[in-house]
């Protein structure tokens, strides 16, 4: 919600910044309706799935399409991590489990914890030698580091294992050191590794997952183990309903670390959902009552805008360990307290990143280039990069996000620090953002991440060369094309064929995200009946649109955020619009409550329009 109230000036001058429509595919009608199967058949095309095997697995998905080898994990890795880890329960040497400080690295560190207690206790013996770990953000950086291996050492004295959860395959000097104090290190992890992986005695990775679910897959192998050792086992009950319980986990930290949500991703995703809407977890009970939201009405835009930023913000602002204990305890007490305390955080972030966007735009605004005059548009460079010492490292990559957002450029957000600075980076579609700073490793002290998000550190003192080489860099190998906004649109449907029924078929191919959006149409010529604004200070436009159907004259559409269009269009005109269908629930309440049925009614969430 805080782009809403930076200036939207340069998305208007920047011809470069309006959204190109791209149409996917053509629907086909034949004879006098549509067939729905058709237009499914289209969707499932425009996310690339179009086998028969890969269409049933889509349409029906099951745990049990889910394997080591479709994921492309190591076996023999896997087998030897699982081995270390019975034989350190059985010796009874203690074990850390070293996680990260946002959601994905809390919810694999809640699992893996909550998985050797159990197998511990089957093996009779006591859970006390288990413990989770998370760094410091500020104080020991991000991931397993020679600091927080130290820390490890002074917190829990002669510790033998350390499993890694959503990080570690780029800690190469970190496990070399733990090698030398005696510390075996398993690594658990999901980003791009370098060149030259970690000499750890096992790695289980995979980048088709996010870092909890490679942590939930390494928990099924490991409770599996467990069900036949005698005297001492876990019931497959027991191991059942855990692995259930903690597909939870999975689903907040899925959607949180933004995965494609396609094959394995979609399949813990959607049972992830319906135990999340089921948890008896009392910290998260109480983290969605602080937000305000029931427990079954939790779905992907709930936990990506409510309560992953809650989780959050613990980490960037104070101590992730909170959330950890949040998501852990069993007290009820102890979760409401929590839970307030990472609202309270939350808030405090929300704040502190709007004051830190509202800087990086006016220094952004100030660094625009006049390049020639008239008609010739404003431009820029196509890579921005800021840095400033009163930046704080928690909110650099969500200030990064929000400057891709405005002007829709690879964006690197830098917290300048007197030795070392700390940089996030957040790409466009089509640049891998981590392939790009590595280019520049001679510059950099390391650097991790994803095509899409990265981070580094750097010397201060080499901050403005790298700053060169990168704007300089990019201007070369930067297509103009991948600077547009491309607006993608799975197919043309008239108006008049939105149904129920077609609503309800669509359904079935959520939940919708990353690497598979919400279906989109546009729609041609379309008469607007009526308009008006919306919303606080008018932001939001309200439409109602012309329908040429017996069933349907008018159907309504919302536009969030685009009061500004109320300008350009009136009513009467014709206009094409790109939306998608939505359910309007305040409609049907509406309905319950004055004396009707409450059913459903539709409503389109229009994403842009144009004047025919």
């Amino acid at each position: 919600m805080i782009i809403s109230v930076i200036p939207n000036l340069f998305r208007n001058l920047h011809p470069e910044s309006m959204k190109k429509w791209k149409i996917l595919n053509e629907l086909r009608i034949k004879g006098k309706g549509l067939m729905i199967k058709d237009l499914i058949r289209i969707l499932l095309e425009n996310r690339e799935i179009k086998t028969k095997k890969e269409i049933e697995e889509f349409i029906n998905p099951k745990l049990s399409n889910i394997t080591i080898n479709n994921l492309t994990i190591d076996s023999k890795q896997l087998n030897k991590a699982v081995l270390r880890i019975k034989d350190a329960i059985k010796k009874g040497e203690k074990i850390v489990v070293f996680g990260d400080y946002d959601v994905d690295g809390i919810c694999g560190t809640a699992i893996l914890w909550e998985t050797l207690r159990l197998a511990s206790l089957a093996q009779g013996k006591p859970y006390d030698n288990v413990f989770p770990y998370i760094p410091h953000r500020v104080d020991e950086g991000y991931g397993l580091s020679i600091k927080g291996i130290q820390n490890v050492q002074d917190k829990y004295d002669n510790v033998k294992l350390v499993i890694t959860v959503d990080n570690g395959i780029v800690a190469n000097k970190a496990v070399d050191f733990a090698n030398e104090q005696g510390i075996d290190v398993i690594i658990t992890d999901h980003h791009v590794p370098s060149k030259i992986k970690p000499k750890a005695l096992a790695i289980v990775h995979t980048t088709k997952l996010c870092g909890t679910g490679v942590a939930w897959m390494l928990s099924s192998v490991i409770l599996n183990s467990f069900q036949n050792l005698g005297s001492f086992k876990i019931p497959k009950q027991v191991r059942d309903d855990t692995l259930k319980n903690h597909l939870e986990l999975v689903a907040l930290a899925t959607v949180a670390d933004l995965v494609p949500l396609k094959g394995a991703n979609r399949i813990l995703l959607k049972f992830g959902l319906e135990a999340l809407n089921k948890t008896k977890r009392v910290g998260l009970l109480e983290l969605f009552k602080e937000a305000g939201l029931e427990k079954q009405s939790i779905g992907v835009y709930e936990i990506g805008h409510m309560i992953a930023p809650r989780l959050n913000a613990m980490g960037r602002l104070e101590y992730a360990m909170d959330s950890l204990r949040l998501i852990c305890t069993n007290s009820q007490k102890r979760a409401e307290e929590l839970a307030k305390v990472l609202g309270s955080t939350n808030k405090e972030r929300q704040d502190l990143t709007l004051q830190t966007v509202l800087h990086a735009v006016e220094k952004v605004s100030t660094s625009l280039k006049l390049r020639g005059a008239g008609k010739n548009p404003i431009t820029m460079k196509k890579l921005i990069f800021i840095a400033h010492e009163s930046y704080e490292q928690g909110v650099i990559g969500l200030v990064a996000g929000k400057l891709v957002e405005q002007y829709y450029r690879p964006s690197i957000v830098v917290s300048i620090g007197e030795k070392y600075s700390k940089a996030s980076a957040r790409s466009v579609s089509g640049f891998n953002i981590i392939e790009f700073i590595r280019e520049h490793s001679s510059y950099l002290v390391d650097a991790g991440g994803h095509p899409m998000a990265a981070g580094f550190t750097v010397e201060t003192t080499k901050l403005v060369k790298l700053q060169k080489a990168l704007e300089d860099r990019a201007e070369l190998v930067l297509n103009k094309d991948l600077l547009i906004r491309t607006l993608r649109i799975d197919c043309e449907l008239p108006l008049s064929l939105i149904t129920l029924s077609l609503y309800e078929s669509l359904q079935k191919l959520a939940p919708f995200g990353m690497g598979n959006p919400e279906p989109t149409f546009v729609s041609r010529n379309v008469v607007v009946e009526d308009m008006r604004l919306v919303g606080k200070e008018g932001k939001h436009l309200k439409l109602k649109l012309k329908v040429k159907s017996e069933k349907l004259k008018v159907i309504e559409g919302i536009g969030f955020g685009m009061g500004e269009m109320s300008s350009k269009i009136h009513i009467g005109d014709k206009i094409d619009v790109v939306y998608t269908i939505d359910e309007n629930e305040w409609l049907a309440r509406r309905s319950l409550g004055e004396g009707g049925n409450g059913e459903k009614r539709l409503q389109l969430k229009i994403k842009d329009l144009r004047k025919v």
